[in-house]
Order: structure tokens, then C-alpha cells, then sequence
């Protein structure tokens, strides 16, 4: 068995057994964390962060957990609607006058945050390199059409989701998503998360690793997805998201760095109704209005049902969502309860549907339950 480190209370000894079995068989290396009340009861880590399995992952280890930015990205949209200095019911437009071009006025925050919004992609081929561009980007979305009328269907926006809400964001606020939530956010709550890695972190940062049978070509799906089928029609590769460039640009939908810790600590905002720690980001009816379905059904991009609140996948009641290459976060409010799998080894699309971040979080719900008897 692969050798697990850290902490974990008794009765979720499940978990980092869990963590042990999976990196046995899928190599590279992980963290898991398990908060209940805002606390840590698990928070373990494993592995390498290499191929060549020559350098161990650490407690400060990070890693890019892709699409699960985005579930970071909406604990921030939320905490400026706690405010009252962002209306989810509001158009995009109020805020981004220019966005109301061709015939967009009737885009509302609330269709962004949940993919209903009708812009699941760029107009135009889009790079790694145009993604850098924030300006670029935002011009080209607050010019186009949306693909269907805003509120009526679901795609899963894989990466124009972060450059919408957070143009909106910014011109609230003046500031970019990863200074919001580093001075907002993750840095009240002590969080080791970024939006633009600042580079004294690199040196914690380990690197995503391809599938056994791939290399860093590898390109990007939308979560759930076939590959190929990312939000970007020239795609986003291995190398592109282990590249500098990537970890300094803002890209709130994709980009996020952090260990399962600091995700999990973030996710206990979400489960615990707002604070934790003592430190209050949102009230409960804030927090209880994101968790509200706004649109269930078919996702015209993953090809799948699919059911959104405000920034969060919901899943009975459960509530989360995952990342490219196997990373996961997901909270229950009546557990209060959240859980957290980062990995940076990706799991081969041969072999198969991807359970590890799952297998995590039912070895921490049994123990949750069996509590509530």
C-alpha cells in the first residue's frame, strides 16, 4: 500500500486507506481533505508529484485542479451578492454595458452562473495563448450572439464561464477574480488557493501528469466529455496548463491552484451556511438562494442530464464539481460537510469512467451516516 501522510480522526480511517489503494494503482500523487463543521477530520496526502516518482508530494503541495476553479469562482460571485453590490437576477449588461451586443440584453448573472447563458464558446479558434489575453477574450464574448435563448437550455460553458462572471466581477469591484479572492476570500480563511499563481508558489506546484498512454499533448475535454470536445476548439493541452504563462494568467473557470485543504476549507463556506472559522463570507439565505436549480436537463455539451444552481452542480443533495484530470469538490449542507480530491496524475480515457474523487467522498458519507443513526 502507498504510503499516506498527515492527519485523520479514527472513524474516517476509510478515506486515507481509500487514498492509499488509488495511488497504488494510479501512481502520481494526491491530497484528501474531509472538513464537517468548518473543521478538518481528514487531511491526508500521498505520492509523487513526478512520472518518475522522484520527488514525494508534500503538506504544501499544489496543483491545478481545473474545472474545479469554478466552484471557487461562484463562492466569489456569491460573496459580492452578499454585499449587495452584484444582483444574480440583474443582466450582464448592467455591469458590462458592452455585453448587450447583439442582442444579449437579456443574458442574466444567474444564466451565467449556471451554463444557461448560451455562450459555451468562443465564436472563434481558440488557444491556450488567446486564453492569457483577458481583454481579448471579454471582447470577443460581449460580441457575439448566444447559441439559444438565455434561461431556456443547458451547456456546460467549459471555460467562457470564468471570463463572463469575472469581467462582471471586475467591474464591480476593479479588481481581477484571483485578487478578489486572495484578498476576499481565501486569504481571510488562510486557504492556499490562487487565481494567478503569484511565483513564490511555483516551487510547491507539481505538475499535471498525462495519462500512462499519453503525453503532455494531451488535450483538455469539458468535464464529463469526450476528449477533444473542450470549450475551446483548438484545446488546451498537458503542457499548456503546466507552462508559467498559464499559472500567472486569469482564467476562473480553469486555472486554480491549490491542495485538497484549502478546497475543502472553501467548500465549509457552502456547507456550514456561510461561516466558518469564525470568519462570515455569506449569510444562509445567500447560501441557501445558490443552491436553488436553475435550469435540469439535458447538457447540450456534456451530453448528459445535468442539473445547476448557482455555480454548483447539484446532485440531490449533494453539491460540487469536478475538474479535468480527476480533481473533486463537493459539500452537503445538511452533513455539514465538504470534501476534497486533488490529483495531478490523469486517468487514462480508456480505462473507463474516473472514480477515485468519488470512492473519497462515499468512504467519508458512510461514516457520516453511520454518525446519524
Amino acid at each position: 500500500m502507498a504510503d499516506v501522510h498527515g492527519s485523520y480522526d479514527r472513524l474516517f480511517v476509510a478515506v486515507p486507506n481509500a487514498l492509499s489503494a488509488s495511488l497504488d494503482e494510479a501512481g502520481g500523487g494526491a491530497s484528501v481533505a474531509v472538513f464537517v463543521d468548518g473543521e478538518p477530520v481528514v487531511d491526508v496526502w500521498g505520492g509523487f508529484t513526478d512520472a518518475t516518482r522522484s520527488t514525494p508530494w508534500q503538506r504544501d503541495t499544489i496543483t491545478n485542479v481545473w474545472s474545479v476553479t469554478k466552484t471557487v469562482t461562484s463562492l466569489c460571485a456569491l460573496v459580492l451578492a452578499d454585499r449587495g453590490e452584484l444582483d444574480v437576477d440583474a443582466p450582464v449588461a448592467r455591469y458590462w454595458p458592452e455585453f448587450a451586443a447583439a442582442g444579449k440584453e437579456g443574458v442574466l448573472v444567474r444564466h451565467v452562473l449556471a451554463h444557461t447563458a448560451g455562450l459555451p464558446h468562443s465564436n472563434r479558434p481558440t488557444s491556450a495563448a488567446d486564453c492569457y489575453d483577458w481583454d481579448e477574450m471579454t471582447a470577443r464574448l460581449a460580441a457575439q450572439a448566444t447559441a439559444w435563448e438565455p434561461g431556456t437550455a443547458l451547456g456546460y460553458h467549459s471555460l467562457t464561464q470564468g471570463f463572463l462572471i469575472g469581467e462582471v466581477m471586475r467591474r464591480i469591484t476593479g479588481r481581477t477574480v484571483g485578487e478578489f479572492l486572495a484578498g476576499e476570500v481565501a486569504g481571510p480563511l488562510g486557504a492556499d488557493f490562487h487565481i494567478g499563481l503569484p511565483p513564490q508558489f511555483d516551487r510547491s506546484v507539481a505538475p499535471s501528469i498525462p495519462p500512462p498512454s499519453h503525453t503532455e499533448e494531451f488535450t483538455a475535454s469539458a468535464a464529463g466529455g469526450t476528449e477533444g470536445a473542450a470549450g475551446t476548439e483548438g484545446g488546451i493541452r498537458v503542457r499548456d496548463g503546466n507552462s508559467t504563462a498559464w499559472r500567472r494568467a486569469q482564467i476562473p473557470a480553469g486555472n486554480g491552484v491549490g491542495n485538497a485543504r484549502s478546497v475543502a476549507l472553501l467548500m465549509s463556506v457552502m456547507a456550514c451556511g456561510g461561516t466558518v472559522g469564525g470568519v462570515r463570507l455569506l449569510s444562509e439565505a445567500t447560501r441557501d438562494r445558490a443552491l436553488e436549480v436553475q435550469y435540469r436537463g439535458e447538457d447540450r455539451v456534456l451530453g448528459m442530464p445535468m442539473a445547476w444552481g448557482l455555480g454548483f452542480g447539484v446532485f440531490g443533495r449533494t453539491f460540487g464539481w469536478g475538474g479535468w484530470g480527476g480533481s473533486l469538490a463537493v459539500f452537503e449542507p445538511d452533513a455539514r460537510m465538504a470534501v476534497a480530491y486533488v490529483t495531478n496524475q490523469m486517468p487514462d480515457p480508456a480505462d473507463g469512467a474516473d472514480n477515485r474523487g468519488m470512492e473519497m467522498v462515499m468512504a467519508s458519507y458512510d461514516v457520516v451516516t453511520a454518525l446519524s443513526r
